[in-house]
């Protein structure tokens, strides 16, 4: 046979084979296109647990925080205790030495030397007033306001020896009442923060002026959240309501609180309008709580356990009805179905009707850009 009829022959035999496979090719990738079309993407409806929540941003603080200050001027002699220490009511903390002026030591010394002259000439009259008392010369009224008057000057000379003693050595004793500079713990509790270091001057306590902060102490046993929370949240929050708080430094553990106090007035905070609130702390389990701690609170608002829930994202809002897609009786096919929700927590919402668990949903339809 010529070799061109052998070619012919050829091609003849492999056209089939080569028609035969690209109508298989074609059939194929036509199905398959078919089915992803009429594969769509759904989610089902599961049961779980939706919280509404509102968050409070603050931190950690102590219920009662006292500073300590001193009613005596003076410098900071001795530190008897320091921050983190427990100390008990009454136990000394600071003592203050007290350090006058020349121009104050020496007018507390003459002032008692003029009361001590003072009370020596009334002491002498008193005694010519008493013979005169005797011989009638006198009523009994003058004879009773010279004695006034010595018993007043005798309180005086007395005060102003104290007052010298008191700039002098720092304590004095009047009746049962014992005045030192001292410094000793109003209240049980721990020791958060020393202002002063030996050496310091110290300005006392007066109906005038704030004084020195010289230490703060605070009980740790009545910890609360203090913080803030938005004005979009304050109308649903209610004293009581369960909190769970957050701490900061210790991720991953939680404390359990209420909220015991809500301001009636807001305040501007970073360019936002918040509220103050206060979350008493009611247990923090085996957490370790410090004053200063950072945390967010979550104020539990409602709560709906065990219900049927979908993502937010698969339902439309339209003119007060809620509606989501489910999948139609054909392949491919989409038909809308109204819903009645409940509670949401911006992720998934309770289906109250509508909808049961089991149920599949569509996933919204991808929007597509027209370009003109």
């Amino acid at each position: 046979m010529a070799p061109r009829s052998k070619k012919r022959l050829f091609f003849w035999i492999l056209l089939p084979l080569v028609i035969a496979g690209g109508g298989y090719f074609y059939f194929s990738h036509s199905q398959g296109n078919s089915d992803a079309e009429n594969t769509q993407p759904t989610v089902m409806v599961e049961t779980g647990t939706i919280v509404e929540k509102a968050l409070a941003i603050g931190t950690i603080e102590p219920e009662t925080e006292i500073e300590v200050k001193s009613i005596i001027p003076g410098v900071v002699d001795v530190i008897y205790a320091d921050e983190g220490q427990f100390v008990r009511q009454g136990d000394p903390l600071i003592e203050v030495r007290p350090d006058p002026t020349p121009i104050e030591l020496a007018e507390a010394k003459r002032s008692l030397e003029r009361i001590f002259i003072e009370k020596q000439n009334l002491e002498r009259e008193l005694g010519r007033m008493d013979q005169m008392k005797q011989r009638n010369l006198i009523s009994d009224r003058e004879f009773e306001q010279i004695q006034e008057r010595v018993e007043d000057v005798s309180v005086r000379e007395q005060i102003a020896k104290e007052r010298l003693e008191l700039l002098e050595s720092g304590r004095i004793t009047i009746g049962d009442t014992k005045i030192e500079s001292i410094i000793r713990a109003p209240i049980d509790g721990y020791i958060l923060e020393r202002m002063v270091e030996k050496g310091d001057p110290i300005v006392p306590l007066t109906s005038y002026q704030a004084g020195t902060p010289m230490m703060s102490i605070a009980g740790m046993d009545n910890l609360l959240f203090k913080g803030t929370v938005d004005e979009i949240d304050v109308g649903k929050i209610e004293e009581g309501m369960p909190v769970e708080i957050k701490i900061g430094a210790l991720p991953g553990s939680i404390v359990h609180g209420e909220v015991s106090k809500i301001s009636l007035k807001a305040r501007q905070q970073d360019n936002a309008t918040v509220f103050p609130i206060e979350i008493t702390i009611i247990d923090a389990g085996d957490v370790r709580l410090r004053a200063g701690y950072s945390a967010n609170a979550d104020i539990i608002i409602n709560r709906r356990l065990d219900v049927p829930t979908i993502p937010e994202r698969l339902v439309e809002f339209n003119d007060g009805l809620a509606t989501v897609e489910i999948p139609g009786t054909e392949p491919g096919q989409r038909e809308k179905r109204e819903v009645e929700l409940g509670l949401s927590d911006a992720i998934n919402i309770e289906v109250v009707s509508g909808l049961a668990v089991g149920d599949s949903v569509l996933e919204p339809e991808p929007r597509r850009l027209t370009i003109r």
